[in-house]
């Protein structure tokens, strides 16, 4: 009996033992299921794609339909449900195809956190990515502060973007990387999600977004790729690091950016920069050293351009400094400091010559009754505070908005990365850019040239009314250029750096924007002259008055 009893105990230990083996292999199954459709899928576009360059007929869409849609879903939740269901010893389950792995952790309710790093795959090592994944604490506090229990959190990692079409986008590498705890839906946690995409090469040159798989969002396909809920980071040239609120399927969107720098433009177009801002400096600091010289006979209007002037040399100074700063000896946090002070200067350059067109507006708009109350005060603190609480602000929102910068240059005679770059310490976050560099120094433009187009009209209808001969139409000329650079319409050639305009947008903006110091001392210098061969006609008059009485 005693032996009945241990044969029968052994029999069912087995037994459970096979079951458990079976429940295991299910998952696996199903994996290499899906290895199969995606591989026999690239086979056939392939098939197709090659039938088309050598002429039998035209290449086929690539774009998924209905019926792929709904088998592409099917799968991925008949592989999320295996997972969940998958019995196994121990605390952690891994299973893996050449081309999909997937991990199987059990946690309890006093989870810690979670740090994986990508295993060794199968399949040619130069074409996978390494990436790594941090869990934080927060992710079982609401599903155990609902019902206590087990809960098994699955990870997904698929080399191929067959399940996660989308015709717009090109993914970094086809590489998706998926994470789910239980059968619910984990979002808005207060602790970061942070996945880690290392590449082999370098990605400088290309822009790349972190996304996540939107279900429902797209009316042909199971879902579409969304940045919401993600922040994207660049800790060093190959690795992009990815902060997300939520799990879903995470991968990493790639662009080439636009509108590279032919590197043989490179060399004229920096001495072009070292020259005409070297000029500019010189030029602003002679007319900063002028106007103090005569400070008794400054208005308000002159100590308006001595504003502009000190902003647009503290702005080529910086610029100078930024490429000096962003090389490797010298530390990010003088970068990060220096790229501040040059968003700081360019945003206070602007907002002098808007503050120039409001000026202007004031002086032709309304002759008399144009007196404001400690107005020069009140113009310095829209000057320079408003460009200094949007840098502080953007300090404390996120310091490493600031930092060095990678311009990538179009490189056409070598291979490789096919990129060759230069640094200097400038706005990093793209937003940042959009927003508080182009957004702002367009606006500024656009008020500065219809101000500009009105100061032109008003001109031309006092000149008239007053019956002008024409002879004055040379000074009249002057004067048109002089308050087109005052008021820095130039600048506007910044929004033309696309398509055929990009080689002498190029040239003519880098220089204008290095001698726009020396425009403006030219100005002054005119501005000046004119005013004392006014005066000096006054006396004049005054003296023969004196004389003939």
């Amino acid at each position: 009996m005693d032996c009945w009893g241990a044969f029968l105990l052994c029999l069912c230990f087995m037994t459970s033992q096979s079951e458990t083996m079976e429940t295991s292999q299910d998952p696996l199954l199903w994996m290499e299921k899906l290895e199969r459709m995606a591989r026999s899928r690239n086979s056939t576009s392939a098939h197709r794609q090659g039938k088309a360059r050598k002429g039998f007929r035209k290449e086929e869409s690539t774009e998924p339909d209905q019926k792929e849609s709904s088998l592409a879903l099917s799968l991925i939740r008949g592989l999320e449900r295996r997972l969940l269901n998958a019995s196994f010893g121990g605390s952690n389950l891994t299973l893996q195809t050449p081309t999909i792995q997937s991990l199987v952790f059990k946690l309890g309710c006093s989870f810690p956190g979670l740090s994986l790093s990508s295993a060794t795959m199968e399949g040619d090592p130069q074409a996978w990515v390494s990436h790594a994944m941090q869990f934080p604490a927060q992710l079982t506090q609401d599903a155990c502060r609902n019902s206590p229990r087990e809960l098994r959190l699955i990870c997904t990692y698929f080399l191929t973007d067959y399940f996660f079409q989308n015709t717009n986008s090109s993914l970094l590498n086809n590489y998706v990387l998926g994470a789910q705890l239980g059968s619910g839906h984990v979002s808005n946690l207060k602790e970061s999600v942070n996945i880690s995409f290392r590449h082999n090469q370098s990605l400088e040159g290309y822009t790349v977004t972190c996304v996540f798989w939107k279900e429902g969002a797209s009316k042909h396909y199971w879902g579409v790729w969304s940045p919401e809920g993600c922040r994207t980071e660049k800790p060093s040239h190959s690795e992009v690091l990815c902060r997300c609120n939520h799990l879903s399927y995470f991968a990493v969107l790639m662009q080439l950016s636009p509108a590279q720098v032919p590197p043989e433009l490179l060399k004229p177009l920096t001495y072009i920069t070292l020259v005409g801002c070297s000029v500019s400096i010189v030029a602003s600091l002679l007319t900063v050293l002028l106007h103090f010289q005569a400070r008794k006979q400054g208005d308000s209007l002159t100590r308006i351009h001595m504003n502009l002037h000190a902003s647009v040399l503290l702005l080529n100074v910086a610029f100078l400094l930024s490429p000096v700063l962003a090389v490797a000896p010298v530390s990010e946090s003088a970068c990060t400091a220096l790229a501040a002070v040059l968003h700081f200067a360019l945003l206070s350059s602007f907002t002098w010559m808007a503050i120039e067109g409001f000026n202007l507006y004031l002086l032709l708009g309304h002759v008399y009754n144009i007196y404001v109350r400690r107005y020069l005060l009140k113009l310095c603190a829209v000057g320079w505070g408003v460009p200094a609480l949007l840098v502080l602000s953007v300090l404390v929102a996120k310091n490493s908005v600031y930092g060095p910068y990678v311009i990538p240059l179009a490189n056409s005679q070598e291979n490789g990365t096919g990129f060759q770059n230069t640094s200097m310490c400038w706005v990093r976050d793209p937003w940042v850019h959009s927003i508080l560099v182009m957004g702002y120094s367009g606006l500024t433009c656009l008020f500065n040239l219809v101000v500009l187009v009105w100061a032109l009209r008003v001109l031309h209808r006092l000149r008239a009314r007053d019956k002008v001969p024409s002879t004055r139409a040379c000074r009249d000329s002057v004067t048109v250029l002089g308050l087109t650079v005052l008021l820095g319409t130039t600048w506007i050639l910044a929004f033309f750096s696309f398509d055929v305009f990009l080689l002498p947008q190029l040239f003519l903006f880098t220089t204008f924007s290095s001698l726009y110091g020396f425009f403006l001392f030219l100005w002054f210098c005119s501005h000046r002259c004119r005013s004392e061969a006014e005066v000096e006609a006054e006396m004049e008059a005054f003296s023969s008055t004196q004389t003939t009485q």
